[in-house]
């Protein structure tokens, strides 16, 4: 698996010879005491024995039980050293996040990986819009679209290739407002994120370059 945070989960789980059953009572021990494995195992599409590695490398890193933002931010700056994470890591925890409380609970965690990792395109797709609805008044404005684009450019960094040019965000975003606003109403909601990107081969080409940035 690709994903960062997923690599920098495990990076820090115990090897798997370890007892299992440590897993599960640690699970009712830790000081913000997440849900037991079988309701997450119930609530995701991961395994008990990979929701247990998760929870080991995840109990190394965040002993408290819960990941701030500063701890996200860290993380994608050692996996982009090349560019500056810090605005992506922001948005990107904000989507964990669930209830807006500054800290991201193991549960909120796994479940949202489970989506970016194994959800339908359209689960894929209703986690992407949130993303980057920024003030989550149910719809995204250009403007989020724009600051969520900038980010992942800036944290891919200058020295990619193809190299990229100062104003390819915005001709990202231009180009996929004007399919998804329908209505031309400078708004786009959910139904018209969700119909048009599964309509379009070639946004959905793009969403990839969001997918490799989780």
């Amino acid at each position: 698996m690709r994903c960062c945070l997923i690599k920098w989960i495990l990076s820090s789980a115990a090897p798997q010879g370890s007892d299992s059953s440590d897993s599960e009572l640690e699970l009712s021990t830790v000081r913000h005491q997440p849900e037991g494995l079988d309701q997450l195992q119930a609530q995701t599409k991961f395994t008990k024995k990979e929701l247990q590695s998760l929870y080991r490398g995840f109990k190394n890193e965040c002993p408290t039980g819960l990941v701030d933002e500063d701890t996200f931010k860290l993380i994608y700056s050692q996996f982009f050293p090349q560019g500056d994470a810090t605005t992506y890591a922001h948005f990107l925890f904000n989507a964990f996040d669930a209830d807006g409380n500054g800290a991201i609970h193991f549960e909120d965690f796994v479940v949202g990986l489970s989506i970016l990792l194994r959800g339908t395109v359209h689960e894929k797709l209703k986690w992407a819009f949130n993303l980057y609805d920024i003030n989550k008044d149910g719809c995204i404005t250009k403007e989020e679209m724009l600051a969520i684009m900038k980010s992942i450019y800036d944290m891919m960094g200058r020295h990619t290739y193809p190299i990229l040019r100062e104003d390819a965000p915005l001709e990202h975003v231009e180009r996929f407002f004007q399919k998804m606003d329908r209505n031309q109403d400078g708004v786009v909601t959910i139904d018209e994120f969700l119909e048009t990107c599964q309509k379009d081969e070639n946004i959905m080409n793009s969403m990839q370059l969001f997918e490799n940035v989780i």
